[in-house]
Formats: C-alpha cells, sequence, structure tokens
C-alpha cells in the first residue's frame, strides 16, 4: 500500500501536516482547533455545506468558504472565527439567521442542555434579537412514527434526516417539502416513517425537531447519567449508552463503535427498552401448588423449592437455555448442574462450531469488501440489521453482492467476504467449510461470518464447554427436572416440549404470560440491561454487559450463587469473579476489566490458521411436489417487542414471502391473499415477492406459521384455489 502524500497547511497560524484530501473540519481538529458546524457527518457521505456555520476565511479566496466541504490541499492558509473578525462576522450572521424563526422554548425543549444549537449560540451568537416579528409556527408535535415526533418549528434544516433517509437506510421516506423559506421536513406522501432504523434520525437530528416519543419530557441532562453497554436483542452487539434516572432506564443511544455498528442502531435495540416495565413483569417468585394454584413467595422459600425438586430430580436434570444468558450465567448454571448435580443435560439455543476462528474480520471488513456472498433464505435485514447496513454500504461502494459461492465474481475478487444468515444448522460450520474451500484463510480483507438465532450463542456454548471437558449430553429418557432458562427458550415449542415430559419444571422467565399454567416454580428473570457480564457476538467479539437498571429482585448469579452453595458448590455472586475463574480456561487469562468499553477483535486461544470442518450436509432441496417453508424469527418479534407499545406498528405482517419465479408459475401477484397448506393445516396469507429468496423455498415469520410443518413440502396457491398438499 502506497504511502499516501502529505501537504502543508496552516490553520489559525499553526502549521500541520496532513495526508491530501483530509476533510478541513478533520485537519483543524486534529490541530485543537473547532470548526463548528451542524449539517456535517461524516458518515452520511459527502458534505453538502448546507447550514453554513463553518464558515472560515482562505487565502486567496475573496469570500468565506463553507469549510466542511474543503479538503487539505499544500500551501492553503485558513483562518477560523477564532482569529477572522470577516468569519467570526458570518458565523454570528448564520446563528441570527437560524434563530428568526427558532423558538426559545429551551426550557421545556428534550434537546436542552444537551443541544449543538444552544451551545453555539452562547459561543458566536448574537446576545439579542433585533427582530420583533412573530416566528413563524407549526402543528407539533406531528407523529411521522408511533416512536418518533417532529417538531417543525425547532427544524434548522441541515438535511441530516433526509441523508440518512435516501443514502443510509436507502428507505427514501423522509423528504424535504416545498423550497426555500417554505422548506419543511415530512415523510414521503405523510405516510408512517417505518423500517429498522428510522431511530437514527432522533440521534442525528441537531436540535429538537426529532425525537423519541418514550424520551418527551422523561428527564434532564442533569438528572440523568449514560451507562456504556451492550445490546443484548440480536447477535451483533452493538454499543450502546444506557440513559438511566433514578434507576430507570429513559433512553437508548448509541456509542459509535467503528468496527461493530458505526453508531448506527436498529429500531428494535433502541426504543425496546421499555420492556422492563411491562405489566406482566414477573416480580417476586411463584410457586404452584395443587389445588390453589399460583402463589407469591418469598426468596428464601424459592430456593427452598427449587432445592427440593433439584434433589428429587436425582440427576436426570435438563437445562434449557435461550442464548440471552451472559457468558457468566451459562457459566454458573453449567457449574451448578455438573458439579452439584452431576448432570450433563443441556438444550443450548444453537450448535456452535469453531470453524470461523480462522475466518474472523471486523463486521466493518463487510464495507470494504470487493464480493459479498450472503447465503442462507432469511433475510440479512431481520437477522442481523446492521450487518445489512455494512452490505449496502459496501453495494454503494461498487462491491458485487451474489447469492452463490460459484459465482464467478467469488473467484475473481481480492476481498471476499461470505455471511451465512439462517436457518440455524451447525452453526457456523457450512459456511466455515466453504471459506476453507475458497482458500480465505490469511487472505487481507477476506473473511466469513455466521448470524446466530440468539444474541449470546457462541458465548453461552463457550461457557457450558468451559466447565467440562464432557460434550453436552442428550436429555435423558425421563426427565426429573427441566430447568427453563430465559424468555427464549420459554417460549420455544421444543422447550414446551420437553416441559409436557418432565416431572416438574422451573422457569427462569420475565413475563408471566410465557410461563403460567405449565411450570411448577417460576422465578424473576432479568433483561440485558439489569445485568453485569460479558457477551459474545457474532464476530466472537468479547463485550462488556453493564448494569444499567436496578431489577426487581436478586441477578441470576445471586440466586444460582446461593442456591449452588445448598449442593457445595462454589459459585461467586459476582460477574467479575466468575469471569475469572472462566476465562482462565477460555479466553487466555484475560481480565475483566481488560474487555474494555470499546473491545477489540480477539482471537480464540490456539486457534488455528486453517479449520478442519467434518462434512455438512447440503441444505435441503424442495420436493418435486411442493415447496420448501422456512419459519424465521423477524427483527420485531419476540417477548421484549410484544411489550412495547410505540413497535407495534412495526410487528411482521401476515405475509408469505416467494421468489418471482415461483410466483409466476403458480400466478400468483404481489398482494394477493394464498392459502399456504401443510398436513392438512392450512393459513391465509398475504403474498410478497422477492428477487433475492431462491426458487422453491417460501418465508413465513414464526409467529404466523403456526401449525405449518417445514420437514415437509407445502402447497401455495391463490385463496380460490385452495387445496391440499
Amino acid at each position: 500500500m502506497s504511502t499516501p502524500e502529505l501537504v502543508r497547511i496552516t490553520i489559525d497560524e499553526k502549521e500541520v501536516h496532513v495526508p491530501k484530501g483530509t476533510g478541513l473540519v478533520e485537519t483543524a481538529l486534529g490541530a485543537g482547533i473547532e470548526i463548528p458546524v451542524f449539517c456535517y457527518e461524516p458518515r452520511l457521505g459527502a458534505p453538502v455545506g448546507a447550514c453554513r456555520m463553518c464558515l472560515v476565511e482562505i487565502e486567496g479566496m475573496p469570500k468565506l468558504q463553507a469549510g466542511c466541504t474543503l479538503t487539505a490541499q499544500d500551501g492553503m492558509v485558513v483562518r477560523t472565527a477564532r482569529t477572522s473578525s470577516k468569519a467570526a462576522e458570518g458565523q454570528n450572521a448564520t446563528l441570527e439567521f437560524i434563530l428568526v424563526n427558532h423558538p426559545l422554548d429551551c426550557p421545556v425543549c428534550d434537546k436542552g442542555g444537551e443541544c449543538p444549537l444552544q451551545d453555539l449560540t452562547f459561543r458566536y451568537g448574537p446576545g439579542k434579537t433585533r427582530m420583533n416579528f412573530e416566528k413563524t409556527t407549526f402543528e407539533k408535535p406531528i407523529p411521522i412514527s408511533p416512536a418518533i415526533s417532529l417538531d417543525r418549528e425547532r427544524c434548522i434544516l441541515c438535511y441530516r434526516c433526509t441523508r440518512f433517509s435516501e443514502g443510509i437506510a436507502e428507505d427514501g421516506q423522509l423528504v424535504a417539502r416545498n423550497r426555500g423559506a417554505l422548506s419543511v421536513i415530512t415523510t414521503f406522501e405523510d405516510k408512517p416513517y417505518t423500517g429498522a432504523f428510522t431511530g437514527n434520525v432522533t440521534e442525528l437530528c441537531p436540535v429538537g425537531a426529532l425525537l423519541p416519543t418514550q424520551y418527551r419530557f422523561e428527564a434532564r441532562p442533569w438528572e440523568i447519567v449514560d451507562v456504556p453497554t451492550v445490546c443484548g436483542l440480536c447477535p451483533v452487539g452493538c454499543n450502546t449508552h444506557a440513559t438511566v434516572r433514578e434507576g430507570k432506564v429513559k433512553r437508548i443511544l448509541s456509542r459509535n463503535h467503528p468496527e461493530i455498528d458505526e453508531g448506527w442502531l436498529c429500531d428494535k435495540g433502541r426504543f425496546a427498552f421499555t420492556h422492563l416495565r411491562a405489566a406482566d413483569r414477573v416480580v417476586d417468585p411463584i410457586h404452584r401448588v395443587r389445588l390453589r394454584g399460583f402463589e407469591p413467595v418469598s426468596w428464601d422459600e424459592a430456593l427452598d423449592v427449587a432445592e427440593g425438586l433439584l434433589k428429587a430430580a436425582d440427576g436426570r436434570v435438563v437445562v434449557a437455555l435461550s442464548g440471552s444468558e451472559t457468558v457468566e450465567e451459562a457459566y454458573a448454571l453449567a457449574k451448578l448442574m455438573r458439579q452439584g448435580l452431576g448432570s450433563h443435560h443441556a438444550v443450548l439455543p444453537e450448535e456452535v462450531s469453531d470453524g470461523l476462528d480462522a475466518y474472523r474480520l471486523p463486521l466493518s471488513a463487510i464495507g470494504d469488501a470487493q464480493t459479498i456472498v450472503v447465503l442462507g433464505d432469511v433475510p440479512l435485514a431481520e437477522s442481523a440489521p446492521i450487518a445489512d447496513l455494512w452490505v449496502r454500504a459496501a453495494r454503494r461502494k461498487g462491491a458485487k453482492i451474489v447469492h452463490s459461492a460459484d459465482n464467478p465474481a467469488v473467484g475473481s475478487a481480492e476481498r471476499v467476504v461470505l455471511i451465512w444468515s439462517g436457518p440455524g444448522g451447525r452453526g457456523g460450520a457450512r459456511v466455515g467449510a466453504l471459506a476453507e474451500r475458497l482458500g480465505l484463510a490469511g487472505k487481507d480483507g477476506c473473511g466469513a461470518f455466521y448470524i446466530p438465532a440468539t444474541a449470546n450463542a457462541r458465548g453461552v456454548a463457550d461457557a457450558w464447554a468451559a466447565c467440562s471437558d464432557e460434550e453436552a449430553a442428550h436429555e435423558p429418557d425421563s426427565i426429573g427436572l427441566l430447568l427453563v432458562s430465559g424468555d427464549e427458550a420459554a417460549g420455544n415449542p421444543n422447550v414446551r416440549a420437553l416441559a409436557e415430559r418432565a416431572e416438574a419444571v422451573i422457569v427462569v422467565s420475565m413475563f408471566h404470560g410465557l410461563s403460567a399454567g405449565w411450570a411448577d416454580l417460576v422465578l424473576p428473570g432479568t433483561s440485558y440491561l439489569e445485568r453485569d457480564g460479558t457477551y459474545v457476538n457474532l464476530e466472537g467479539r468479547l463485550q462488556r454487559l453493564r448494569q444499567a437498571a436496578t431489577p426487581p429482585g436478586p441477578s441470576e448469579l445471586e440466586w444460582i450463587s446461593q442456591l449452588a452453595s445448598r449442593f457445595g458448590v462454589e459459585i461467586p455472586a459476582h460477574a467479575s469473579m466468575v469471569f475469572a475463574e472462566l476465562s482462565a480456561r477460555c479466553y487466555g487469562g484475560l481480565t475483566f476489566g481488560e474487555v474494555g468499553e470499546q473491545a477489540p477483535l480477539r482471537g480464540y486461544v490456539e486457534a488455528p490458521a486453517h479449520v478442519e470442518v467434518p462434512p455438512v450436509p447440503e441444505p435441503e432441496t424442495p420436493s418435486a411436489e411442493g415447496l420448501q417453508l422456512v419459519a424465521y424469527r423477524p427483527l420485531f418479534s419476540g417477548p421484549a417487542v410484544e411489550r412495547v407499545p410505540e413497535l407495534q406498528f412495526q410487528r411482521p405482517q401476515a405475509e408469505v414471502t416467494l421468489a418471482r419465479a415461483d410466483a409466476r408459475a403458480l400466478g400468483i401477484a404481489a398482494g394477493d391473499t394464498v392459502t399456504v397448506s401443510t398436513n392438512g393445516t392450512s393459513v391465509e396469507l398475504r403474498a410478497r415477492l422477492s428477487n433475492e429468496l431462491r426458487a422453491g423455498v417460501v418465508l413465513v415469520a414464526e409467529e404466523h406459521a403456526q401449525g405449518l410443518s417445514s420437514s415437509v413440502a407445502i402447497a401455495l396457491s391463490p385463496r380460490n384455489e385452495a387445496k391440499a398438499p
């Protein structure tokens, strides 16, 4: 790689040397000089110079220039408002113009106290107004969606929101209407603003024009604390700040890990935190007593009951894990089961292979790839939305997106990235074997990703394996006790089937609706926002989870520690101490503190350069007699989303997605109501056509696929031609 050409530039009489073409704003910042901006945001692409707040004086140019649109050139002499009265006058005039119609409602504006306009007005703006006419007013607030409100009076037309909608999310839903002084931000055809990433505009907005409805009038900057943590609602592991007031989470903000999320969040990660306050939240242990039903009990009584049920099972204990447990919780459960009860039976969220350890890359490498091979039948936007954003970024740079590893583009590209997006099976072994066949190991910019179905599938598998050299055994012929850990496992039909065979069931769950009627003992679960510990994301990156909210009772680690002591097993009640024991076996002795707020992508201990992957069966070929059903878990689904009113409009529609070739063959058009039939069960769904789905496969969201079987061919027909398979 060639060394970039350095150029000399003088800013406010300070000489600096930077690579040619570096943005002037970054150049000045590197010299310790601020050029104030509103519209400028490097993540949105090329600057547009809309707000004119960055005016600077350039030697040799007669007029002031928008600094954000300039790049460093050799010999350039720049004077900012610090040393140029002309630039200072220009910035003062810009702010005065912006404030002509801006409401003076800082005391009631939710952006007050953390508003760039407020800050820059104090530094550069006029001390008093010269205007005595009435300001322009609009209807306010306008709910452009249930999650976002728009206050047009505050808008300064920086166009950050419309640029995000057009250039990053690529949905084209936010637009500027009218021209000049009449310009306003609105949604296309005044429709609700929908999509996976809408909430990002509330952070991009430099004023209080676009705000999350959940945070309106909830807190002020001097009353809150921002806790750095990690989102636990999908396997990406986006870095976040949880805004906390009086022990309660009030909002979620991005924390910009440039290798993972680049500061973007999906709406599920941003808005789903209110599930902590769900009406059916389990706050006390519940014991089912014969003839009397469920009764609340104290924690001491609950642990007595749990001890009795565990002893009565006589080692015939099966643990069903959700994949949302922290690494420390999973290890503590494994230690209790294996050392205290002699049980090695576990139902892991999915089988996770180490076949990808030789092909690790940060997610940001997707954005620099030349060819991206997207495999699997589950849309990437549903399984790992931020990964989908990186794919879109790569496409904008000219990358080829293909859906077969045999595509000629794969063999000719220098930087190839493989992505497997469900359905699950062998936890990455298949895509690891493919990467091995293509010879990607050790090649710069080449790698592979597997998208797990749960947030911490790899971490849970690591922790369970680290507790013993023995593999997790299959469930015994008779189950004395089934311990269901977490809401995802509690809602899993396969786990419910195990519960019917078990003599007793203990469920750890946040919500009454998931466990009532079939558990003997319900212990209150916690959210990822209420835990301290670590998660492993889809890259294999170990990250810190920090407790932001106060749980209604003891954490999982605390009660596991107390319960384990009754069986003579010593398990610390603190995540840092459990991690120290686990790390010595799994993470090379890494200390809890070394995980860091922005964790680097580390290699696993003794990960080989090339991984021998056992043969993996090819994906099922659809039967000639029908189509193959793939029931997938949509992004906006699950127990957390179901309890957030602001996200209900994002829930999956009752749709069946099929390839256009299959739709033509069956005479089905987009929007038609069709009948999906299998094994005597029929469901009526709306047809949606896809250009990317492979022929012979249809997609149905899990909640709309109840009763349909993916193990046999299905029949698909227009409603008036319904027939049995």
